[in-house]
């Protein structure tokens, strides 16, 4: 791959192979594209104009200072991104909690992970999306893949599951007959929002035809007995009465699980993107646990993380109820150790905040946020119910964006930083498997673009914060959360930049210089103090609303091969947005027939919350009561303007995966 006239050499890294997917090859184009913002931009009489890094820095600061003056230290709101360093995510939480001194600071991983990692924090003690190398799938005969669709979203990853393939025994389930379903010996296609109601009966087979591991329910975890009360009641019959999945199919997952010499169960967005998802996963952690999964080696329980670093960016501060090191915020004992790294005493660091969406939701509300800053998310897209998040975003005082385009949100802002992206700086991530990496950069940034960290930096000193406390030195800033993260259960106390640049394997937690990391969690114990995992009980409760007569279908979102989240940087790359221009909705030919919808047609497709066009696809494979929308789109065609902001009340994630909708022709003479 050449980037701006610097080749890059492929490497064989064991998490892609040296694969890359059409986002990969073709993401050095954005690189140079005329698209990029290269100096900042500020709102005069309602229209960004250029501006020096100086001045825009000074009207930040003197409006933070001014409505922290007049409403408080919550008055002003930061939102990160799941894409961002781990240095990135670190000083950003420091900054929110130091220089602004506001509990108000959360993430677009609210959006992504958080359901699985509220999950497997109940069940295991930590959360680490695979709490294995992910090298360790080649040797599985089964896997259990739920609400993933990989084919198209990391096609790399598919090279792990050829075993399980070859053998018979990817067993996927989604709703959708998705490129990844069709390359697994069995597709179960539960009614969106019943997939807990699948976990419980494919358990209740599990027990019933005496496929539970009893010796590792005994000796290794807690609660089964409670689990089993409520999992009596979802016998595989009853089950497919909720789902639609065969009763004799549950029984036959079942039994390939708990038959395989190396099995896995792994979910995804899918199954967590529901205001049950945290339950929702439990039940298939549930599931792994009564057949002796986790914490054998071989076999286990993982989640596919969705983000570019979304296993380090929910780790290190920038959520709202966390601090570094995957410390909680409102442990005393976190706040003091955390409080004596940064310098200050631990009684000013402010308590948790508000979730992501009742942050976003709060905007410009009696006692809510009047200023939002913006690091590395395109909210306008990317939120449920994102017209009324526009809405919110208006009514602030000040809205801040730093990007590197101009993003929906950045269009909307009063002030714009172009910032760096990848090859143009250096900073660690956190795959999927717990894997701290460094990246380097390789080439210089465009005259008048600055890094993320030289923001912070910027506005901290302009806030009266010493230059010594926000470093813009990514490696300095590492340092600092070393120790920041000692002693936590993401400890990365022992990893450094120079063993990163040295090639070493590090997965957390590295306790220490002399330690070599952790590439398989549970081996020995779990992290609960008495190194038992816990099952949890959990009970099915379906979708937060329900198809009527007025909105008769189920529509759930997803993404494409080509476009990656919001869509923002992936809309501009011509040879991916040649091939997927516009939104589309995947309907059952007999469901568009009855709709008065034939293929290639623009459909309205609306919700309780608003509607969206998009062009009909007709798909054979589609359950006639379910619609599908990829939520890459801007404007009129975003997905998300028909989405649920019902939270979970564990994680608080958003029901991005249900909503009900109908279906009409859309008046093209009014499209123009």
């Amino acid at each position: 791959m050449a980037v701006s006239g610097t080749t890059v050499a492929p490497r064989q890294f064991p998490a892609n192979g040296g694969g890359l997917c059409q986002k990969g090859w073709t993401s050095g184009s954005l690189l140079t594209s005329p698209a990029r913002l290269r100096t900042p931009l500020v709102r005069v009489d309602g229209e960004l104009v250029p501006a020096s890094w100086d001045d825009a820095l000074d009207l930040i600061a003197r409006r933070i200072t001014e409505i922290q003056a007049a409403h408080g230290r919550d008055a002003v709101a930061l939102f990160g991104g799941g894409g961002l360093t781990n240095e990135k995510a670190y000083l950003l939480g420091k900054f929110a909690r130091v220089a602004l001194g506001t509990s108000q600071v959360d993430y677009n991983g609210r959006f992504c992970m958080s359901s699985a990692a509220a999950a497997g924090n109940r069940a295991f003690g930590v959360d680490r999306g695979l709490p294995f190398p992910v090298t360790d799938l080649a040797r599985a005969d089964v896997v259990l893949l739920v609400g993933s669709n990989p084919a198209e979203t990391m096609p790399p990853f598919m090279q792990h599951l050829a075993s399980a393939i070859d053998a018979g025994g990817l067993i996927v389930v989604d709703p959708r007959r998705t490129p990844t379903a069709e390359r697994g010996s069995l597709h179960l296609a539960p009614a969106p929002g019943t997939d807990l109601a699948l976990a419980l009966g494919i358990l209740h087979a599990a027990v019933a035809d005496g496929l539970v591991d009893r010796s590792y329910v005994d000796s290794r975890t807690r609660g089964f007995e409670a689990v089993w009360r409520i999992v009596a009641r979802w016998w595989p019959e009853r089950v497919e009465r909720v789902t639609g999945v065969a009763a004799e199919d549950q029984r036959r997952v079942a039994a390939l699980l708990a038959g395989a010499r190396n099995a896995y169960v792994l979910t995804a967005r899918g199954t967590e993107q529901h205001a049950t998802g945290a339950d929702t996963v439990t039940a298939w952690i549930n599931l792994a646990l009564a057949l002796g999964l986790p914490g054998r080696e071989g076999s286990g329980y993982g989640c596919l993380t969705g983000q570019g670093n979304g296993q380090g960016g929910r780790e290190h501060g920038q959520k709202a109820d966390q601090l570094p090191g995957y410390r909680r915020i409102d442990d005393p004992a976190a706040r003091a150790h955390v409080a004596a790294v940064w310098g200050v005493p631990a009684d000013s660091l402010p308590g948790p905040g508000r979730s992501a969406y009742e942050l976003l939701d709060a905007l410009g509300t009696e006692g809510g946020p009047r200023a939002l800053l913006v690091f590395g998310s395109n909210v306008v897209v990317s939120a449920p119910r994102s017209a009324h998040v526009a809405d919110r975003l208006s009514a602030v005082d000040l809205l801040v964006v730093a990007d590197l385009v101009l993003s929906e949100t950045a269009a909307l802002a009063d002030v714009v930083l172009p910032v760096t992206q990848w090859a143009e700086e250096d900073g660690t991530m956190t795959n999927l498997e717990g894997r701290v990496l460094l990246r380097r950069r390789a080439i210089e940034p465009p005259d008048g673009v600055r890094t993320d960290l030289f923001v912070l930096n910027g506005l901290a000193t302009r806030l009266g914060q010493p230059a010594r406390r926000f470093p813009v030195d990514a490696e300095t800033v590492f340092a600092e959360l070393r120790e920041a993260s000692k002693g936590g259960l993401a400890d990365y106390s022992g990893i450094s930049y120079d063993r990163l640049r040295a090639g070493e394997a590090l997965y957390w937690p590295v306790p220490g210089a002399g330690h070599r990391g952790t590439p398989r969690l549970f081996l020995d114990r779990f992290a609960h103090p008495d190194g038992l995992a816990r099952f949890v009980p959990v009970e099915h409760r379906g979708p937060a609303e329900s198809p009527d007569d007025d909105f008769p279908l189920l529509a759930t979102t997803g993404r494409v091969l080509q476009h990656y989240q919001s869509g923002a940087q992936t809309r501009l790359i011509t040879e991916l947005n040649d091939v997927v221009p516009e939104a589309y909705v995947e309907v059952h030919p007999d469901t568009a027939a009855r709709c008065g919808l034939a293929e290639g047609d623009w459909a309205r497709v609306s919700s309780r919350r608003g509607s969206t066009r998009a062009r009909v696809r007709c798909v054979a494979s589609m359950r006639p009561d379910v619609v599908f929308l990829p939520f890459h789109f801007g404007g009129a065609q975003r997905a998300n303007l028909l989405t649920n902001p019902a939270l979970d009340p564990v994680s608080r994630m958003p029901e991005f995966k249900v909503s009900a909708v109908s279906l009409s022709r859309e008046d093209e003479e009014a499209l123009g």
